[in-house]
């Protein structure tokens, strides 16, 4: 079973699915959004992600009046969310800017307006955030779109993964382990998740969606069999933000699309044989021949 996505094709023996997640590390600001889809446009990702949130529906009620300092002075939780949360003037321009540079662009909404706004955008699938896997209504409202899905699974036990995929189906579906700690503890990663959910769910592509701070265990899941990487990128990780210190920044996502590239050369077929190049080191140095 393959998934396609834009103009790409997520599955076995597909090339490695590359999604910068942009997330909210714009902070509100079109231009950097697009300083962001240069990054990941240049470095070799097929797809930026964003996140959409109607504040007021998203914000947990326990979070709306808490105190956050920002680099707009000291505001409420819910009027932070406000003043980073991208419109459809906004959404606009950086859908249009994100094809012009050959991108796929799509979002996590957080509730389910957010599903009807980015329909109207038209945007090419759906991600569903870790923290949202548990939401059956947003859930089901995706699934009636009819678009790919790609599903988080950080935070949640089995059975809610279970109950999710129940929920969306597995046509069109794509399923990513993920631990949800910024930035990730390696003992944390637990990779092995992957072969357990390609074995539970066959046929169904499962990748990897990495909170880490370098390279190496994203790597290690792709030589695992993960089908799609994602990971959150930046500009500086020193910026103001909750995402930009367990992000990558330009040089790195540039590393890591390089590196599953020569990964993806160097898995093979599985079948034993003698290389072209090994034939003159055989005939240099095997004693005896067969």
């Amino acid at each position: 079973m393959k998934v396609r996505i834009g103009n790409n094709i997520i599955g076995e023996n597909e090339p490695v699915y590359v999604i910068a997640e942009i997330g909210l590390n714009h902070n509100g600001d079109v231009e950097l959004a697009k300083q962001l889809i240069d990054v990941a446009a240049e470095s070799g990702a097929q797809a930026v992600k964003f996140q959409k949130r109607t504040p007021d529906i998203a914000t947990p009620e326990h979070m709306k009046l808490t105190p956050r300092d920002t680099p707009w002075g000291t505001m409420s939780y819910l009027e932070y969310r406000y003043r980073v949360e991208f419109e459809r003037a906004e959404y606009t321009q950086i859908g249009d800017y994100a094809t012009m540079r050959g991108l796929d662009w799509f979002a996590s909404p957080w509730d389910e307006p957010s599903v009807d706004f980015l329909e109207d955008m038209n945007v090419v699938a759906y991600k569903i955030a870790s923290a949202s896997i548990t939401d059956m209504g947003l859930l089901a409202r995706i699934a009636a779109t009819g678009k790919p899905v790609i599903l988080s699974t950080g935070m949640s036990t089995f059975e809610e993964v279970e109950a999710a995929v129940d929920m969306l189906g597995t046509n069109g579906l794509v399923i990513l382990h993920a631990t949800s700690t910024y930035p990730l503890p390696p003992e944390e990663a637990n990779l092995r998740m992957i072969p357990t959910l390609q074995q539970r769910y066959p046929g169904v592509p499962v990748g990897y969606s990495g909170h880490e701070t370098g390279l190496q265990i994203s790597l290690a899941a792709v030589a695992l069999g993960a089908t799609v990487v994602e990971r959150h990128i930046t500009l500086d990780r020193a910026m103001w933000g909750s995402d930009h210190a367990a992000s990558l920044e330009p040089h790195g996502l540039e590393n890591l699309v390089r590196d599953i590239r020569i990964i993806e050369q160097a898995m093979g077929d599985g079948v034993k044989r003698v290389f072209p190049g090994e034939l003159a080191p055989q005939a240099k140095l095997r004693r005896v021949l067969a």
